[in-house]
């Protein structure tokens, strides 16, 4: 017999977490309402927990050897595939960007145009920002020295809010950009577009563990994400100045760096993340 349109059922996309390069529900199991722009109810995504933050930087540690490694051109070009793919899934993100911010089609479209810009502006940095913030030092003898930047390791980012998608893409891209490896905990209140992206990077040769998105509660994950040895920076532009306090009271003890970036197109996205190592070598006879 056939299913009149009446009878269909729709079938809602279930937002999950991205860790590792699966996609997992919260160990917790929990939950959270997220409303659309005009307060009902549009979806439930996960809550992340401690763990499910545990086992994000575990994922994220495990892959920066090999990311790091990797050719600055090699890192460029997965971010260009990940501006194609994004350019591919241009109209479900407007979708969800107007139900959730409340925007005219207009706006939405030139969020996500501005979002592949952007990624295709950070990939054109990755083999340059070694050039322009590396150099060689004059030094008194018989020596080369060389200072030249390198990944710091793995960078936790709470994400600003609106432009829910051009923020998320400015941080991550970022970060990643010179071989870091990344826990990004989305907005709270617009996280849609962040798992939607999730989805982009498990398909665009993206190495796992590089990139892990958490959604859930700002004010319950930054004091674990502060405090955790293994996470060696924060970008905390998405948090408020409470939890920015909190933060850096709890990042004390490993030296931890943080950071609030307010624009999503700066080199210093990437520079921030960064330490430079001075190498000295003798000149051949």
């Amino acid at each position: 017999m056939a299913v009149t349109p009446s009878q269909r059922i729709d079938v809602l996309k279930t937002y999950k977490l991205f860790i590792g390069g699966a996609f997992p529900r919260s160990e917790s199991g929990r939950v959270y309402s997220v409303k659309d722009s005009k307060g009902n109810h549009l979806a439930n995504p996960s809550l992340a927990s401690r763990k499910d933050l545990r086992d994000a930087v575990v994922a994220a540690r495990s892959a920066f050897p090999a990311w790091s490694a990797a050719t600055a051109y090699n890192r460029g070009q997965i971010l260009y595939r990940m501006a194609e793919m994004l350019e591919g899934r241009s109209e479900q993100l407007v979708t969800e960007i107007i139900a959730l911010e409340g925007v005219t089609v207009k706006s939405a479209t030139e969020q996500v145009q501005e979002s592949v810009d952007l990624l295709v502006w950070y990939a054109g940095w990755s083999d340059k920002i070694a050039t322009i913030a590396g150099s060689t030092n004059p030094v008194s003898g018989p020596y080369y020295n060389f200072s030249t930047p390198e990944p710091i390791g793995v960078v936790a980012i709470f994400a600003a809010a609106k432009p829910s998608l051009l923020n998320f893409v400015g941080a991550l891209a970022g970060v990643i950009t010179s071989g870091n490896t990344a826990i990004i905990v989305a907005s709270e209140k617009y996280p849609l577009p962040a798992i939607t992206f999730s989805e982009i990077m498990a398909t665009s040769d993206l190495p796992a563990g590089v990139v892990n998105v958490l959604t859930g509660s700002a004010t319950e994950l930054v004091p674990w994400a502060a405090s955790h040895m293994d996470i060696d920076a924060i970008d905390a532009s998405g948090l408020t100045s409470k939890q920015l306090k909190e933060a850096q009271l709890a990042g004390v003890a490993n030296l931890k760096r943080i950071r609030v970036h307010t624009q999503s197109k700066a080199p210093e996205r990437i520079l921030n993340y960064m330490e430079t190592k001075t190498v000295w070598h003798p000149i051949g006879i």
